[in-house]
Formats: structure tokens, sequence, C-alpha cells
């Protein structure tokens, strides 16, 4: 299974911005469509960006359309996500994950997932 980590969350003010990144232990690109997902306190895990297998397509959540960016890096290894105009509501612990599907209408881990230990992206108000 692939390892993720991920990199790049802290504390900042609402309005600002983070980069987050996500490493892989091995190539997995060339197949799958990978994304980040979040989890805020006391909530369920829930879909944020993912970026197909190409890198040209890109899918969002709601929430985030606009303000948030994910780009992958195949010769790198890497998934990034850039935050900008970030909210408090953007308060979540943050997972890259290694195979985003689209079923029922919304975008889910898949069969070859793997999850990375998460990243704290903290907003003060």
């Amino acid at each position: 299974q692939v390892k993720l980590v991920e990199s790049g969350g802290g504390l900042v003010q609402a309005g600002g911005s983070l980069r987050l990144s996500c490493a892989a232990s091995e190539r997995t690109f060339t197949t799958y469509a990978m994304g980040w997902f979040r989890q805020a306190p006391g909530k369920e895990r829930e879909f944020v960006a993912a970026v197909s297998w190409s890198g040209i397509s890109t899918y969002y959540a709601d929430s985030v359309q606009g303000r948030f960016t994910i780009s992958r890096d195949s010769a790198n290894n890497t998934v990034d996500l850039q935050i900008n105009s970030l909210k408090p509501e953007d308060t979540a612990v943050y997972y890259c994950n290694s195979d985003v599907i689209y079923s029922s209408g919304s975008y889910v881990p898949g069969d070859f997932s793997s999850w990375g230990q998460g990243t704290q992206v903290t907003v003060s108000s």
C-alpha cells in the first residue's frame, strides 16, 4: 500500500493562505485520481478536492471552489493543495488520499485508497 505524508498545515488568520503538500512513497499516479479530504472536530470526513491521473482535470467541493487549487507533480510524486482566503470553517485535519472516485453523486475514497496521517489547519477569526 502506498504511504502518504502530508505537510504544510498550521495556524493562520482568516483571509490567509497555506499550501499543503502530499508526498507518496511510490509512483501511483499513472492510474488513479488523488485528492484531499478534511475532518473538523465532531464532523465526518468530507471531500475537498481531487485531481485526475493526468493532472488536467480537477474537482472541488462547493465550499472551497474558487479558493482552493489542487495540483499534482507526477515526476516528484506529490499532490499539493493551495488554500487561499481561509475561513474559520476551514479549520480541520486535512488528509491526502491516493484513490478518489466519483460514485453516486459524490467523490469518495476508492478501493485502492491510502491515507496519510493528516495535517492540521487552524484558522483564527
